[in-house]
């Protein structure tokens, strides 16, 4: 299952860089007609790996053959964090949550693969291992935000 859901989402992508306006509209019973599997699998598909933290934006309406729009987000640096902050972190955050975002801001090199791992560190399990487990998220939250913004603010200055 792991091959058509990678061949869906390639296709999607090559999809998007074709087109102008950063959005597509596809229906997810015709795209599923296309890959030989069932509807199910295309939402997987969207839902697992065209999130807001990975620099998605994705619509659906019911009805119709299930027209679906997916808007890719396309911004730079400080607007970048300031969107990825006000929009996907909130005021907690999963471990795991927390990894994609910075994955997404590396893969569009608005933070380097150093400063990644620096963050990864700070907001790791281990790294929280003190913090009662309902206030660990919270935390997270917290430093993320903090860090992402010095490295807006400093990459701003330089």
């Amino acid at each position: 299952m792991a091959k058509i859901s990678d061949d869906i989402e390639e296709f999607l992508k090559s999809m998007l860089k074709q087109t102008e306006n950063n959005m597509i509209e596809i229906h997810r019973n015709i795209l599923a007609e296309q890959f030989n599997c069932a509807p199910s699998q295309i939402s997987y598909v969207l839902t697992t790996r065209f999130r807001d933290n990975k620099g998605y934006i994705v619509e659906s309406r019911r009805g119709g053959g299930g027209s679906i729009k997916i808007y890719e987000i396309k911004m730079q640096g400080e607007e970048q964090i300031d969107e990825i902050i006000n929009t996907s972190i909130g005021e907690s955050i999963t471990k795991l949550k927390a990894y994609d975002i910075l994955n997404h801001l590396l893969h569009k090199k608005i933070v380097d693969e150093r400063e990644s791992h620096i963050i990864k560190r700070a907001i790791s399990d281990r790294a929280l291992s003190l913090i009662e487990i309902d206030k660990k998220n919270k935390l997270r939250a917290k430093i993320l935000k903090e860090t992402l913004l010095a490295i807006a603010n400093f990459n701003n200055r330089s």
